[in-house]
């Protein structure tokens, strides 16, 4: 197996977060800037992924997301591949509703117990181990392929066990882990072809953003 390598990208700015709303799997869209800065994530990666060299698409199937995928297809001449498993952790009855409503009603989880099964306290929303049992499930899913460079188009806290998975974390050892990428950020998973080691390259780069 030659080496592989994944571009992790957070999709950039969305409805939700300029309307201050609780996003999970609210299906809010770029905004206007989201847009921009899905331009400079796609010239980024035109950057960074070798030429000439076979590339998949996988993407989370939300609007955000689906729309960020659109134009990196456009530059890389790809075609995304939804995947329902890369989406963000359901809010349940939280998700479009205000910031403020969660969290008002959001039940931390404690600093030492369960932490990963925890009820946060609002119907109808995925534990993070139900979030993680999804994105290690993509990964592998992702991985099964023989293609040497993929870019996976998720969300921020998806990302957190996407990059989990890859490390090989076990989930019941997952509780306390934080990948921290903010939109639009771009990271990079690398194993190389003789250890096998897997990579944290580099996490949510933004250097390519250019703010405006």
């Amino acid at each position: 197996m030659p080496e592989r390598t994944l571009y992790v990208v957070a999709h950039p700015e969305a409805t939700h977060h300029v309307d201050r709303l609780v996003g999970g799997q609210y299906d809010s869209e770029l905004t206007a800037r989201g847009r921009r800065q899905a331009t400079e994530i796609a010239r980024r990666l035109a950057e960074i992924v070798p030429r000439g060299v076979d590339v998949e698409l996988f993407t989370s199937d939300l609007r955000r997301t689906a729309q960020t995928a659109e134009v990196i297809a456009a530059t890389l001449d790809l075609q995304a591949i939804p995947m329902t498993d890369l989406r963000e952790k359901s809010c349940g009855s939280a998700g479009g509703r205000p910031q403020q409503w969660l969290d008002e009603r959001f039940v931390p989880p404690p600093a030492v117990g369960e932490r990963m099964d925890h009820d946060e306290g609002i119907e109808g929303a995925e534990t993070k181990l139900e979030l993680a049992r999804r994105a290690y499930r993509a990964v592998d899913t992702i991985l099964g392929r023989p293609c040497a460079h993929q870019v996976v188009v998720t969300h921020g806290m998806a990302l957190t066990f996407v990059v989990s998975a890859w490390i090989r974390m076990p989930i019941e050892a997952a509780g306390y882990v934080a990948f921290r990428s903010t939109s639009g950020g771009i990271t990079v998973l690398r194993e190389d072809d003789y250890f096998h080691n897997r990579a944290v390259e580099s996490l949510n780069d933004t250097s390519h953003l250019s703010g405006s």
